[in-house]
């Protein structure tokens, strides 16, 4: 299992918690140090759509002055997150050819509780 995110993010800071507590084995990902490519993105998109991928809410996208927020499609969202990383709801959780978007306690309890 692979956690994605970027370390100061609190959100991320609240899932790390909980695997730990639980100990559930996961490597983590951050966007900003490792990186992140368009395969991963588009492995993603098999198991959840760029809307859900795509956070609207935060600071980077309200900073945005890009006439590509007007027009979304899928390619362009894509392009946007690869270019401005924090644009992606934290943490994903990629695991056995599926992804999990955000942190919910009860979900993570659900799918990973002992």
């Amino acid at each position: 299992m692979i956690l994605y995110g970027i370390k100061n993010c609190d959100t991320v800071k609240k899932a790390k918690r909980w695997l730990d507590e639980h100990a559930v084995n996961y490597q983590f990902h951050d966007f900003r140090t490792d990186g992140l490519e368009q395969q991963t993105i588009e492995t993603w998109l098999k198991t959840t759509d760029w809307q859900t991928l795509l956070n609207k809410r935060g600071t980077t996208w309200r900073k945005l002055d890009d006439p590509r927020k007007e027009s979304l499609d899928e390619a362009t969202a894509i392009a946007l997150m690869l270019e401005n990383p924090t644009l992606i709801k934290r943490p994903v959780i990629s695991e056995k050819d599926e992804c999990y978007v955000g942190f919910n306690e009860e979900e993570y309890q659900n799918r990973y509780g002992n």
